[in-house]
């Protein structure tokens, strides 16, 4: 192509009838564009589960073993090549969207690589955030590895592969930690065993892993069946069942021994100084550990005003600690027999705040979504959650609701529930940024909790302007929600930087909160696991609350929701800093 276009040129100059036009001043942020795309298009291939997820398979047959110490330095190179071509680039000559771009991109490569300073790898499971349960995830065929023709079954069969030799890394790291004291707390480990022992059930033909085949398509061929076939069954029962069950014996006869009786991550090797920068990795902030604990105790006491007049309203008179249980054990609370009802109940509340949705939103996503239960081989370790759809809308975004108990399942909060992990919460953030095309691809896919969690925490808050919380019962659920993400920055910077045990963590949320003691065992035990994490929320909130309430009272009549909505929404997820800016730069104008 380039020697054709040479030669027209040449052609055109020999005619001799006019003189070119001047030729268009080449595009002094090229250059910076091209930066992005070829970040987005190396990550892709450092992260290929982000691929998968997104619905692009060019990488579905790879899981590298980011456990390993050539895995980390590949991220090092990587992410110190970026920064340097970045700050090669002069940021002045962007324009706004790119501005913000080269902001968030410096951010990545930053905290990316002072990540790399810490000992992540010596404590690789745990039963919350762990390989095994993505891959569990995968491996049913129910999730956003694709099953649907013979190239997709081969690729599963490849990526099942690395992840033994991922497994396998995963346990002898294990081990690298046990001698160094660089071990799970003794809860967890006690979480993480079964987990790990469910996965060597047999008979074969029952095992997660053998999903897919139990759901061949239809338009295979018979050879194809059976050769299919015999590959997960030899894979399953030969490798997949012998790690699993070489693993669970390992930790039931060294690791758990080994396994600590301290609860925060400050207890290990550097571990305050861990704490600080996964503070900052979840809240976007330079906020300390004490501030935000100062700040977490501050809002307890002021939803717990809230809570008193809602209890007021319903004509309780005991304590507010007593209306707690109260709550927790109200027969009418708790109506379902069938798993079937706890769905069809967020269906309905889909139903009511529908039509009201216009009112404050007038951008709707294109991906489709849906409420389904929980996968029962983590349902009892598992929060609600919501697992975006593809880029291309061919896979919906899910709320997974896990009930392991339909009888005890509580419907005090499924108002505020959905609001916040499907729709106009996580639904809403995840599916716009992706079907932004004004953005770059890197920043479609990024997420930053503090911004994600924030704004799905936000819009809890938006229950009543969208016709829901009619019911006091529910609008308490949405105080006890809001309310538990308050206790989150007292108990989480109290375990991991003041001593708290486990056990005062989780009384302090019992006598603060209308949770399950189940249920508070397990978000605790999940704080324990993913230390920081649980800060984002309520950080990420006031944030957002605190710029809506300035844009209201700065813009007066000129104040639209919409209009800010559409704002919060449109760079996708970025430090709350960059929001900000963005912000009030919009006001301004």
């Amino acid at each position: 192509m380039r020697y054709l276009l040479l030669l027209s040129f040449t052609l055109f100059l020999a005619c001799g009838t006019e003189t070119p036009p001047p030729a268009p001043p080449a595009n002094p942020t090229a250059g910076f564009d091209t930066l992005l795309q070829n970040y987005y298009a190396q990550r892709l291939e450092l992260y290929p589960l982000e691929a998968t997820m997104q619905g692009d398979s060019r990488y579905d047959d790879r899981l590298p073993n980011f456990l390993s110490a050539a895995h980390e330095r590949a991220l090092r190179d990587f992410f110190t090549t970026t920064k340097n071509e970045l700050l090669a680039t002069d940021r002045a000559t962007l324009d706004d969207t790119q501005k913000v771009s080269y902001d968030v991109l410096l951010w990545e490569c930053d905290i990316n690589l002072a990540g790399l300073e810490f000992a992540e790898e010596l404590l690789p499971l745990d039963q919350f955030d762990s390989p095994h349960l993505m891959i569990g995830q995968l491996a049913s065929g129910q999730s956003a590895q694709p099953f649907k023709t013979v190239e997709d079954y081969d690729n599963w069969l490849q990526r099942l592969d690395a992840f033994v030799a991922l497994m396998d890394t995963a346990r002898l790291n294990m081990q690298r930690g046990v001698a160094q004291g660089y071990v799970l707390p003794r809860p967890l480990t006690e979480k993480l065993l079964p987990q790990l022992e469910a996965m060597t059930a047999e008979p074969l033909e029952n095992h997660l892993y053998y999903g897919p085949i139990r759901n061949l398509p239809a338009d295979f061929s018979d050879a194809e069946r059976e050769r299919l076939t015999a590959a997960y069954q030899s894979v399953i029962s030969e490798r997949i069942i012998p790690m699993f069950r070489n693993l669970s014996t390992y930790v039931a006869t060294e690791y758990l021994p080994a396994s600590r009786s301290s609860s925060g991550i400050d207890a290990l090797p550097n571990g305050a100084d861990y704490y600080k920068y996964l503070i900052k990795v979840y809240t976007t902030t330079d906020l300390t550990a004490d501030e935000i604990h100062q700040l977490g105790l501050q809002e307890v006491a002021r939803l717990s005003g809230e809570m008193e007049k809602v209890k007021a309203q319903v004509g309780f008179t005991g304590s507010l600690k007593a209306f707690f249980d109260h709550v927790r054990t109200k027969p009418e609370l708790m109506p379902f027999t069938k798993p079937e009802e706890v769905i069809a109940n967020f269906e309905a509340i889909h139903a009511r705040m529908q039509p009201q949705l216009s009112k404050l939103f007038d951008r709707v996503p294109k991906t489709p979504f849906e409420v389904r239960r929980t996968e029962a081989f983590r349902e009892n370790s598992a929060s609600a959650e919501y697992n975006p759809g593809s880029r291309d809308g061919s896979r919906p975004g899910i709320f997974y609701v896990p009930i392991p108990d339909v009888t005890t399942y509580n419907v005090v909060s499924d108002e505020d529930l959905f609001l916040h992990e499907a729709i106009p919460g996580h639904h809403y953030q995840f599916s716009l940024t992706q079907e932004n095309e004004a953005l770059p691809d890197f920043r479609r896919t990024l997420w930053y909790s503090a911004y994600g969690e924030g704004w799905a925490l936000y819009c809890e808050s938006l229950g009543s302007e969208l016709g829901l919380y009619t019911d006091p019962y529910q609008y308490f659920g949405m105080l006890s929600a809001e309310m538990h993400r308050a206790i989150r920055l007292v108990v989480d910077t109290g375990i991991h930087s003041k001593g708290w045990s486990r056990e005062k963590a989780i009384q302090y949320s019992l006598d603060h909160e209308a949770e399950s003691e189940a249920s508070i065992v397990a978000e605790i035990e999940r704080y324990m696991a993913i230390p920081g994490q649980a800060l984002s929320y309520k950080i990420g909130q006031l944030k957002i609350r605190e710029l809506r309430s300035k844009a209201e009272t700065q813009l007066g009549d000129n104040f639209d929701i919409k209009e800010f909505h559409n704002l919060v929404l449109s760079p996708g997820c970025v430090p709350l800093a960059v929001l900000e800016t963005m912000v009030e730069e919009w006001m301004a104008k």
